[in-house]
């Protein structure tokens, strides 16, 4: 191995790059030593001398995505954790949320003899092009917060300045967590698909190996598309934030005359929605369903149940959900900063722009697209008792009379996007008169929120890729459109300084 290692690919949510060149296996060999030393110290911090764990007492579950790389990923991540003594749960070709699930699980006293893993490592790059790869790591039920993804990394980098020659060897067992977490589900939900149609778009990942069939199990009638797992994504790339890859699905809902289609990323934690007249819906409009349906009955019992979002949403979402006697509450864009919010505030459901949507509402409250589908399906059936020509478009009517552009993607190196932002945000505040149109507020929680007197305006720094995503929002498409030239024009200018 070498005698230095890049470690730039440690972020914010999770580790990201671009395969064999900021994500290797001599990374994630140290990765997974960095990880169980941080577990180790965790889980002994507060411990008295008696109550010690000892490192061959912890179980990590592992699985990975279809990218044609994240197997020999996999295979030196789990030497880097056995090689510590601690043993792996290995999962194989799994979706993200049942590595999520796994430290939930009741996992057999045969395979594992404390029958539950202490964390979950799961080898993904999630919506990324096919060249990047990542990992995915959780702890106590938990996802790692930057802090703690911080303190791995600290660890990771010792353990590389350390060059241990003597290694432990723990337990490598093999587990298919599949049958399980669908029995859970089933369980859940038992027959409520009966009547609904269904179009899966799996795009060749990992949905395909358990969304399809347990659907059906649910009794959807489902017409399947892209089922087959293929690392190369023969057919689109599994990303429904991306408009261009849910062609297909729409045209096939159309076709069939379905109630739904749903479409999975790369890893299925996040959903995409389209509806029965072939439209995609937004991941605010889709939390505004999720919420309507969980909220309305508990305000009307006086409760003011919790409803997390980020700062790319429509206002729409936060003035509905209040009005209705909830809490909606703004926060970070990112999976680690979603779940950590929604546990200081406890709440009951949160969701993304991107369709990573996590309920505590009969749920564990991580995100899982499979389990969000299967809540639309029950969202779509429950209306249908009442009302036979029910559509799920049928609750978006807040929605009505709102212009909302679609998401803008501008690129800038990552080395550059801290001092382009600092610079828009200054140039915002020297010109009040800058949209033609009072500002009301300038929210900087994540990049820059800027609240006009009929919409808003704003910009992040993406967390996984180069570029900056903008958004923009107006009560007509005039002012809507003039808004996102404004605003353009200046980072497009702002950017240029700098690259």
């Amino acid at each position: 191995m070498s005698n230095t290692l890049d470690f730039r690919a440690f972020g914010k949510n999770d580790i990201r790059g671009i395969y064999n060149e900021d994500v290797t296996e001599e990374l994630f060999y140290y990765a997974g030593r960095g990880y169980v030393r941080y577990i180790f110290q965790e889980l002994n911090k507060n411990a008295d001398e008696n109550n010690q764990t000892d490192i061959k007492d912890i179980w990590v579950s592992v699985c990975m995505d279809v990218r044609t790389h994240s197997p020999s990923l996999t295979s030196s991540l789990i030497k880097g954790v056995t090689s510590t003594g601690a043993n792996v749960l290995n999962l194989g070709v799994a979706p993200t949320p049942l590595g999520y699930y796994s430290e939930f699980a009741q996992i057999p006293d045969n395979v594992i003899s404390v029958g539950k893993v202490n964390g979950a490592l799961i080898v993904t790059a999630s919506h990324n092009p096919s060249e990047y790869n990542g990992l995915k790591m959780t702890f106590n039920r938990a996802s790692l917060t930057e802090e703690q993804i911080k303190e791995v990394k600290k660890l990771s980098m010792a353990e590389v300045d350390a060059r241990e020659t003597t290694n432990r060897h723990g337990i490598i067992r093999k587990y298919n967590i599949i049958e399980q977490y669908s029995e859970n589900i089933i369980n859940k939900f038992a027959a409520i698909g009966r009547g609904i149609k269904v179009v899966t778009d799996c795009g060749n990942a990992t949905a395909g190996l358990v969304a399809p069939q347990l659907y059906r199990d649910l009794g959807c009638e489902v017409v399947e598309l892209f089922t087959e797992p293929d690392g190369t994504f023969p057919n689109h790339h599994p990303n429904p934030s991306d408009e261009k890859t849910l062609e297909a699905l729409k045209k096939t809902v159309v076709k069939e005359n379905a109630d739904v289609g749903i479409a999975f990323d790369g890893d299925s934690d996040r959903i995409g929605i389209v509806d029965s007249k072939g439209e995609s819906m937004t991941g605010d409009k889709l939390l505004l369903i999720y919420a309507t349906d969980i909220c309305e009955p508990l305000t009307r019992r006086g409760e003011k149940p919790v409803v997390v979002s980020e700062v790319k949403c429509s206002q729409v979402l936060y003035d509905t959900i209040n009005a209705m006697g909830g809490n909606a509450i703004m926060t970070k864009t990112g999976h680690g900063y979603i779940k950590a919010k929604m546990k200081e505030e406890n709440a009951i459901l949160a969701g993304e722009m991107s369709g990573h949507t996590f309920f505590k509402d009969r749920y564990y409250g991580f995100d899982d697209a499979i389990y969000a589908g299967c809540r639309i399906i029950e969202i779509i059936a429950k209306h249908k008792m009442t009302n036979p020509d029910f559509k799920i478009e049928d609750m978006l009517k807040p929605f009505d009379g709102i212009c909302t552009s679609k998401e803008v993607r501008f690129r800038c190196q990552n080395d550059f996007k801290k001092a382009v932002l600092e610079d828009m945000e200054k140039a915002v505040q020297n010109n009040p008169d800058l949209f033609g149109t009072k500002i009301k507020d300038i929210i900087t929680l994540d990049g820059m929120r800027i609240i006009l007197e009929d919409g808003f305006a704003m910009i992040r720094q993406s967390n996984t890729e180069p570029v900056f995503t903008l958004r923009f929002e107006a009560k007509s498409k005039e002012n809507c459109e003039r808004y996102q030239d404004i605003f353009v024009n200046l980072l497009d200018k702002t950017v240029k300084k700098y690259c």
